[in-house]
C-alpha cells in the first residue's frame, strides 16, 4: 500500500468513517422532517435525477407533486 494511501485511510479512521452518502443524507432529511420537498434535498447537494431512482429503490416515497417521505424501513 502506497503512503498516501495510507495516510488517507487513516485520516478516515481519524475523522470517525465515511462521510455519509448522498443517499443516507437524503432519507436521514426525510426521516427528521416527515416529508420534504425537491428544493430540500437539492439545497443538501442531492441531484434530482436521484430521487426517482431513490423511489425505485425504497428508500423514499412520493406523496405528490415535488414531495416525498422516508420509505418504510426493512428489518436488520
Amino acid at each position: 500500500m502506497r503512503k498516501r494511501d495510507r495516510d488517507r485511510a487513516e485520516a478516515l479512521r481519524l475523522a470517525g468513517g465515511r462521510p455519509p452518502s448522498l443517499r443516507d443524507r437524503a432519507v436521514a432529511l426525510a426521516q427528521e422532517r416527515g416529508e420534504v420537498r425537491t428544493r430540500d434535498l437539492t439545497d443538501i447537494g442531492i441531484p434530482r435525477r436521484y430521487l426517482s431512482r431513490m423511489c425505485e429503490e425504497g428508500l423514499l416515497v412520493k406523496v405528490g407533486y415535488g414531495w416525498y417521505r422516508a420509505g418504510a424501513l426493512k428489518a436488520a
